[in-house]
């Protein structure tokens, strides 16, 4: 089965504020998506990713990756009046995602992931769309089991993004069925925080996150 991944990108100077003011904020949240695009990129069964996001020198860099580029805007292609979810910027930028999908692949599976999953393994990727072609409608939830990290629903199959405090129960709700992943797969482990990041950490990081965590550590460790 072939599947487009969709990857909301904030960019900077917003992305990840809840790191605190650790001065590798910027490029740690970079990084970040970096290694999110990079192993989706090399996982079998994804044939595209798409990002969308507003920072034009990390699209770039994404760009040269592989990815396909979507220009972050205000405009939802959902109406407000027709929206069944949350119209923040991150729930509109999967939803500018989600059209360019239907427009240019309908008949592709899809799947939506946060673009901040350092400890991302392709395996992890090909395992989940592997569940996941059972299912109209799937999810992955974050590690604390509150949250989602990936969103996932066959071709043809109608989705609609619940992002945000609660996600996973919105989700549920929205018939979107709980993948049975370990909550130490890296696929589960999104970073918001220090002690996220100190957590991912131990299970191994992607290669652009993994020097400046390394490197902030210092010698002997």
């Amino acid at each position: 089965m072939s599947w487009v991944a969709v990857v909301p990108v904030k960019g900077n100077p917003g992305a990840k504020t809840r790191l605190g003011a650790r001065p590798d904020r910027a490029r740690l949240a970079d990084a970040f998506a970096l290694d999110t695009v990079g192993a989706l990129l090399a996982a079998p069964g994804i044939d595209r990713v798409i990002v969308v996001t507003g920072d034009g020198e990390l699209a770039g860099r994404l760009a040269a990756l592989g990815a396909d580029i979507v220009r972050e805007s205000r405009h939802d292609p959902v109406p407000p009046e027709r929206a069944a979810a949350p119209t923040d910027p991150l729930n509109t930028a999967i939803r500018q995602g989600l059209a360019v999908v239907r427009a240019e692949f309908p008949h592709a599976n899809v799947a939506v992931l946060t673009g901040d999953l350092p400890a991302l393994t392709p395996a992890e990727v090909e395992r989940a769309l592997t569940l996941a072609a059972a299912q109209e409608r799937s999810m992955v939830p974050d590690a604390a089991g509150t949250g989602t990290t990936t969103l996932l629903a066959r071709a043809g199959t109608p989705i609609e993004p619940r992002f945000g405090v609660g996600s996973r129960a919105a989700h549920e709700a929205a018939g979107h069925i709980p993948l049975e992943l370990p909550a130490s797969a890296g696929i589960r482990r999104d970073v918001d925080t220090t002690a996220d990041l100190l957590a991912v950490a131990r299970l191994g990081l992607g290669p652009h996150t993994s020097p400046l965590v390394d490197g902030a550590r210092g010698p002997g460790r």
